[in-house]
């Protein structure tokens, strides 16, 4: 990125961080909410997404989920230096991916939970989950961070 000599961000630059900080805070927020919604109020439809494959008891993978989350968006909103954001960004992505089996599960197995009743809505969230990839690696600035780090 580019800046005036005096080293003051252009107003792209600025607009950029802002986006990405508002990015970022709502990301955490979101995943500490999710997470006490795992622990409370949405333990049985998060239970719909553990596979029948997985060797494991439901409630227990969706509470230890739910402790995973409250604690990945903790650390979302708490960190906000280079390259600690950067890492959240990328571990905030694998997470994200790391549950995409649940919302197969869900789809495959025809399991209704947050709404998802039909299997066209079912298939439309498998869609989403690499966006929540994408705003997590963009809320951690990961590109930019990478790039500084092989100049």
């Amino acid at each position: 990125m580019t800046h005036h000599d005096d080293e003051t961000p252009t107003r792209r630059e600025a607009t950029g961080r802002t986006l990405r900080a508002i990015g970022k805070i709502a990301l955490g927020a979101a995943l500490v909410g999710a997470g006490t919604a795992h622990l409370t109020s949405k333990r049985e439809e998060f239970q719909a997404q553990v596979p029948e494959w997985m060797p494991l008891d439901p409630d227990d993978v969706v509470v230890w989920s739910g402790y995973a989350e409250i604690a990945l968006g903790a650390a979302t909103l708490l960190t906000w230096r280079q390259p600690s954001r950067a890492t959240m960004g990328r571990v905030g992505a694998l997470f994200f991916l790391a549950v995409f089996p649940g919302n197969v599960a869900q789809w495959l197995e025809r399991k209704d939970g947050f709404g998802l009743d039909t299997d066209e809505k079912r298939l439309a969230r498998l869609a989403f989950q690499p966006a929540l990839m994408a705003w997590a690696l963009y809320a951690g600035d990961s590109r930019r961070q990478k790039r500084l780090a092989r100049d």
